[in-house]
């Protein structure tokens, strides 16, 4: 923890001067390609003029006002920044659980502010960050000194810690009771409760609320079991509190019958969504309620599984959710795109949109979900997730055509973001 003390100060001076300064000049981008994500056409060859972080005009030629910096990017594809809405900022690879215990919030918030640097090199500029994993509001900080410019990174929307029960699918388990290990999210046993833990997060800059529904997960005679966490009341209760700020709930829910009461409880999001029925289905597309698959997590573990018979299990687990994905893209389940990153390293999770489209979607769909989805769902419609004059000047390039081959997207060449040039 020594090294940790005297290493903060170095780590945020090296931020501090990675930071670039907002570019008050105008930039003219120019490349072979645009692609409009709304209609899927592309635009060829392709100018952005931007200026005061903001699309001023788009077109296969745009104004070069005096004292335009030109940025030539060849024969690259431009395209809006990418959106993540299911990230952990502050878990790295290794063992989950035992990262609380062992790093101090201190020790975590710095490699928080790293992952977040990966993060936007790798081309998302905009992320929904789903619990601190007991680090409490420390998110809270790292988003801030992103907005102020104090360090590099992408738009974000925080929760703090998420919320669970006593004995939820976070807490601390299977350790010494005598050592009162602490849980990884917030304990709310009951609706009063739920309210009361709301407003704290609340009062402490959580931008939405994220709660535990489901788990632990297993597979019994090829279908998923797993544990509801807060009935449809509770969880009801939950999203008026946050609503009477204009927030919302999101939950990790995996099956039924917590992802029914989520439902109908009217959350924004339902995060992992493993198995839904035909009601929640029905549901989630008459309320316009994201499902958030997280596919890449699922093939991490299962990949990476510490014994044989936990990657058995992972491996069922990640079968069923295949199958019942295509199921849920058939329904019409309006999907976004979010990766779970933290346990897997930061800055490769633009694997999660080739999988979607592995699993079913075609790339344009996926880059939807993704974008324009995305940007509904962190509550930056209008703003974010389509090249458009008004718009933040959030884009980045790749080599390639993504919509003949979404893997491109794992190697961002440029990225800017608010106007400012983070990689060329």
């Amino acid at each position: 923890m020594i090294n940790c003390i005297f290493a903060f100060p170095l780590l945020l001076a090296v931020a501090l001067a990675q930071a670039p300064a907002p570019e008050s000049h105008p930039i003219v981008l120019h490349a072979a390609h645009l692609l409009d994500v709304k209609t899927g056409k592309m635009l060829s060859p392709a100018e952005i003029l931007t200026r005061d972080g903001r699309i001023l005009e788009i077109g296969t030629s745009v104004k070069h006002p005096p004292g335009a910096e030109v940025i030539d990017l060849g024969d690259r594809t431009l395209l809006p920044g990418l959106i993540d809405a299911h990230i952990h900022l502050f878990l790295h690879p290794g063992a989950e659980d035992l990262q609380t215990i062992q790093e101090s919030v201190p020790e975590r918030t710095i490699t928080a502010t790293l992952a977040a640097r990966d993060d936007l090199m790798a081309g998302f500029t905009a992320e929904r960050d789903m619990g601190t994993e007991g680090a409490g509001s420390a998110d809270t900080a790292v988003r801030n000194a992103i907005n102020h410019g104090l360090i590099p990174g992408p738009r974000l929307r925080i929760s703090g810690n998420a919320i669970n029960i006593l004995g939820g699918h976070e807490d601390a388990i299977n350790y010494n009771p005598a050592q009162h290990v602490l849980p990884n999210a917030d304990y709310a046993n009951n609706a009063d409760e739920l309210v009361a833990v709301i407003r704290q997060q609340f009062k402490e800059g959580a931008d939405f609320i994220k709660i535990y529904e489901t788990g632990p997960d297993s597979i019994r005679d090829g279908k998923l079991n797993t544990p509801y966490q807060y009935t449809e009341p509770q969880l009801e209760a939950a999203v008026k509190e946050a609503a009477r700020l204009g927030k919302h709930v999101a939950v990790h829910a995996t099956g039924e019958p917590g992802t029914l009461f989520a439902a109908q409880a009217g959350v924004v999001s339902i995060d992992h969504a493993d198995q839904l029925s035909d009601e929640t289905m029905r549901l989630m597309k008459e309320k316009q309620i994201f499902a958030v698959p997280t596919f890449t997590i699922f093939e991490y573990f299962a990949d990476h599984a510490a014994t044989p018979q936990q990657g058995t299990r992972e491996h069922q687990i990640l079968d069923v959710k295949t199958q019942e994905f295509k199921k849920q893209v058939a329904a019409g389940v309006p999907m976004a795109v979010g990766s779970d990153v933290g346990p897997f390293p930061h800055g490769t999770q633009a694997r999660e949109l080739e999988l979607m489209v592995h699993y079913g979607m075609s790339p344009l769909a996926v880059l939807q979900a993704d974008l324009l989805n995305g940007a509904k769902l962190l509550g930056w419609e209008g703003q974010i997730g389509s090249l458009e004059p008004g718009y933040l000047a959030d884009v980045i390039a790749v080599s390639g055509n993504p919509l003949e081959d979404i893997s491109v997207l794992k190697n961002v060449s440029f990225v800017m973001k608010g106007g400012v040039v983070y990689k060329k």
